[in-house]
């Protein structure tokens, strides 16, 4: 018996183990790199009735976004529905992606005031006599309405009759780096920075535009590249050069770029001897300096910056005070539209000093003063 239960247990572990080798054969470990835009073949319960819904689809409209709609829908469609789906230019396509301006489907509706309201990001989504109509004034919305369109075919939603109005409920919406020119990453645990300021602007990351992709799929708009602990290298025609790569990747994505800038540039840079933010010669300086990179970035986001915090350069060294520093640079990118994210975490290093109390403490008192175009940005966090 004894030998029979031992013949039994050697058998068992072989078959376990031939199992288990036959897994990893058959089985690729998914390493996570495609986040959710994983477009795996749906399960049979949906494939059939999106198969009849999806046979075939038309983008109408060219520009860049338009090319990254058609490379999505391409991928995501085939992927998912286990089929190739071509997008062609067919005006019987049972997928539409256009606007009033490049659609004469999207035109006939007479959508345009409805479209008008979500805004250049917002986006309509209608099944019309079978036909399912993804519609925006921009091609950045009908960018959003295609990632909404893939995002309900993954999640196997009804699409027999899609009534879909969809508008960003923010205007901002941005990640901020911690990055640094050497591509270490303050308070990163993840390796080094996505951003290889070595090879840039002449060898391009594949990966920039995966990043562009994926945060573009759930509504990211902007990205500032670096540490609000800023060098002012990041200002020379040397790097400007390299974001002006970078935004050329992100551009079609609707994502612009933004910096953090160091008070003290006008010096560092400009060899002025103070970076008094009421003094002439620095109003100049940063003026020109915005003037030189919307012309080489014509879609610059603007500025964040961290000011007179942790030892930090700011108004405060020359005797001004926030609302000083911060409108003198909003005036410097304002005729760009662009716009400054002046950092509220402003405490002084004292023993014992409640950093969310500092904020308020020093802030509140301008309430109302500020420009337009600044922004307060309040650090994330258990305070």
């Amino acid at each position: 018996m004894q030998r029979f239960e031992s013949f039994l247990r050697s058998r068992v572990c072989k078959c376990a183990l031939l199992c288990v080798v036959f897994f990893a054969q058959t089985v690729k470990a998914d390493d996570g790199y495609r986040l959710w835009l994983r477009y795996e073949q749906l399960p049979s319960r949906s494939l059939e009735n999106y198969r009849q819904r999806v046979k075939s689809i038309t983008v109408q409209g060219k520009s860049d976004t338009f090319d990254a709609i058609r490379r999505e829908l391409t991928v995501g469609c085939s992927g998912l529905l286990g089929t190739q789906i071509e997008v062609k230019d067919d005006e019987q396509a049972s997928v539409v992606i256009g606007s009033p301006q490049t659609s004469s489907l999207v035109r006939r509706l007479n959508w345009g005031p409805d479209l008008k309201r979500l805004g250049p990001e917002g986006f309509r989504i209608r099944t019309v006599n079978n036909v399912i109509v993804i519609a925006s004034t921009s091609d950045i919305g009908a960018l959003y309405g295609t990632f909404h369109f893939l995002r309900l075919l993954q999640t196997e939603q009804p699409i027999d009759r899609l009534r879909v109005d969809e508008k960003p409920a923010l205007q901002r919406r941005l990640l901020n780096h911690w990055d640094n020119l050497d591509r270490s990453v303050e308070r990163g645990y993840a390796g080094k920075s996505l951003w290889n300021w070595d090879d840039l602007p002449d060898k391009i990351d594949p990966r920039l535009r995966d990043y562009a992709r994926a945060n573009a799929s759930i509504g990211i708009n902007g990205s500032v590249l670096n540490n609000v602990n800023a060098s002012s290298e990041f200002l020379t025609p040397k790097y400007l050069a390299k974001v002006a790569a970078i935004a050329g990747v992100f551009r079609p994505y609707g994502i612009r770029v933004y910096l953090s800038a160091r008070f003290s540039a006008p010096m560092e840079l400009g060899k002025l001897p103070t970076a008094d933010p009421l003094d002439a010669s620095v109003i100049a300086w940063w003026k020109q300096k915005a003037d030189e990179i919307y012309r080489i970035i014509p879609d610059f986001g603007g500025f964040t910056v961290k000011a007179n915090s942790e030892g930090q350069p700011g108004p405060r060294t020359y005797d001004r005070n926030h609302v000083d520093g911060a409108n003198m640079l909003a005036a410097a990118v304002a005729p760009h539209n662009g716009i400054v994210m002046w950092r509220a975490f402003v405490y002084d290093m004292k023993p014992g000093y409640d950093r969310a109390g500092a904020a308020y403490e020093n802030l509140q008192p301008f309430d109302g003063k500020f420009a337009p175009n600044v922004l307060l940005q309040v650090k994330n966090g258990p305070i």
